[in-house]
Order: structure tokens, then C-alpha cells, then sequence
């Protein structure tokens, strides 16, 4: 018996197999880039652009009067002076933090671990009652410092613990994360070679490190300078001593005074942004040096 010979397809099989596109969980490019454009320009760019447009539909003369006005100046440098070193603070002590927690186990870890969210959690306008109960002259730390001389409540001081206190957990929860990720051989290795501490932290650690950290620093910041709940109470509002910009909008606000508020949070727009684009051209910067 002579086998049958199946019959060849021989134009399915010389014809050329098409890629298959990769299943996709979310849609396409373009809806995905419409929707995000869309969301973006609802929620941040229209609000945004609608200052600049009130400001500017007075007149330059009125928006650099009510802008450079002197209250408005000392609120400036308080406002972003108090959230640049806050941030700085952070950064060097929001890193012992992470290590700490990071590298060490010691009673109560979990506890301290808790406690670095408190600031999320916490209303603002709590945190600020509370700081300012604890540094007044009466108060638990205050009625120590204030014999040696050291008045924290309703000064730029005040404003600047408050700061510190809200910015904390940024740094930790951005570092702690790339700390854990770490391997040990690689310290491991540099003891080996001779390095010491200081230079294995330096020249091993930290260019791993540095975005994570300037992250922590540019959120810390950000959230620093527009901070008003827990900074009024214990600031003490002083006329061009301790007065923070976005207090200053509030009270134009209450004034009527919509082109001093639009002008004043139209320079804290533009002063925010280019520090922050600043400080992310930097952390793209030391990305690339990897």
C-alpha cells in the first residue's frame, strides 16, 4: 500500500509570519497620552496658568507693587531661607534615620519605624499646636531654653522646627528603600581593598545614594515652602519677622486684595519651579555620571 501524501499548504508556509503586538494591560499611546493630558491640564495647569492671567490683567505696575512690597520681601526669604536649610536638615539626619532603621535592629524598631509617618498622618494644624505647646515659654522644651537664651515659639526659629517636622519623613521614605536594595559585599569589598570608613562612604555609598537623596531634598522642599497649617501657630506672625509667604496670600485673600494674592503666589510659582527643575536637572545629572 502506497502512503497518502497530505497535502502542503505551500502558500501558508512561504508566507511570512506577522509580529505579534504584545497584549497590553492599560490602552494605547494615544488615549492613554489624551487622558493623561487631559487630567494633567484639569487638576494643575489650568489652576496654574489662571494666576499668572490674573496677575497680569492688572498691569505690570500694580503686580510688582503688591509683589515687592516690603512685608512680601521678608516673607520670601523666610519662607523659602526656612525651607531650604530645613531640607538640608533633613537630608543629613533623614540619612542617619534610614541607616538606623535600615542596618540596625535595636527594641523598639517598628515603633520608630511608625512614627516617621506621623507627619503624614497628622493634621497640620494638630502638628503646629502641639510644637507650639512644646517650645513655648511655659512649655515642656520651652521653659528650658528659653533661660539659655533660646527663644523657639512665635520666632523664625519656631517656623523652622515645624518645617523640619513635616519634611522628615520624604527623606527617609525616599532613601530607606535604595538603602535596603544595597548589597553589604560591596562595603565588604572596599574594607578589603583598604579603603577606610569615611571613604567607603564617600566614594562607594553615596553616588548610589545621591538621587534618592536629592529626591528627598526636592520633595522636602516642596512641601516646606507651601506648608501654612503648622506653621502659623507657632510662628507667631510677626510683621516682617515671622510671617510666611503663603500666610500672606491668605491674608489678601481676606482682604479682597485678589491681584496682591495672584501676584504673590505667581513669584512663588516661578521661584518654586525653577529651584525644583534645578534640583532635578542635578539628580539627572549625577544619574548619568553612573
Amino acid at each position: 500500500m502506497t502512503a497518502l501524501a497530505l497535502p502542503r499548504n505551500d502558500d501558508a508556509a512561504a508566507a511570512p509570519q506577522r509580529k505579534r503586538r504584545p497584549r497590553r494591560v492599560l490602552p494605547g499611546f494615544a488615549p492613554t497620552l489624551g487622558y493623561t493630558l487631559f487630567y494633567l491640564s484639569l487638576l494643575v495647569l489650568i489652576p496654574l496658568s489662571a494666576v499668572f492671567i490674573k496677575s497680569a490683567g492688572h498691569g505690570f505696575d500694580a503686580f510688582w507693587a503688591a509683589a515687592t512690597s516690603p512685608r512680601v520681601l521678608a516673607s520670601y526669604r523666610l519662607s523659602f531661607g526656612a525651607a531650604l536649610i530645613a531640607a538640608a536638615i533633613n537630608l543629613v539626619f533623614g540619612l542617619i534615620l534610614a541607616w538606623s532603621l535600615v542596618r540596625y535592629e535595636f527594641p523598639g524598631k517598628k515603633i520608630v519605624d511608625a512614627l516617621i509617618d506621623l507627619p503624614f498622618a497628622l493634621p497640620t494644624a494638630v502638628a503646629g499646636i502641639a510644637l507650639t505647646a512644646l517650645y513655648a515659654k511655659n512649655g515642656w522644651m520651652g521653659q528650658w531654653l528659653e533661660p539659655l537664651g533660646i527663644k523657639v515659639a512665635f520666632t523664625p526659629l519656631g517656623v523652622l522646627v515645624a518645617l523640619i517636622f513635616i519634611g522628615l519623613p520624604f527623606v527617609v521614605r525616599t532613601v530607606q528603600p535604595v538603602l535596603e536594595d544595597l548589597e553589604t559585599e560591596l562595603e565588604e569589598a572596599a574594607a578589603s581593598l583598604g579603603a577606610r570608613r569615611w571613604q567607603t562612604f564617600r566614594l562607594v555609598l553615596l553616588p548610589m545614594l545621591l538621587p534618592a537623596l536629592l529626591t528627598g531634598f526636592a520633595l522636602a522642599f516642596a512641601r516646606a515652602v507651601g506648608e501654612y497649617g503648622s506653621v502659623i501657630f507657632i510662628a507667631g506672625n510677626i510683621p516682617l519677622v515671622s510671617e510666611i509667604t503663603p500666610l500672606m496670600i491668605i491674608s489678601k485673600l481676606e482682604q479682597y486684595d485678589y491681584v496682591g494674592a495672584t501676584a504673590i503666589a505667581a513669584v512663588m510659582l516661578v521661584f518654586s519651579f525653577t529651584l525644583l527643575l534645578g534640583i532635578n536637572g542635578l539628580q539627572a545629572w549625577s544619574a548619568r555620571q553612573k
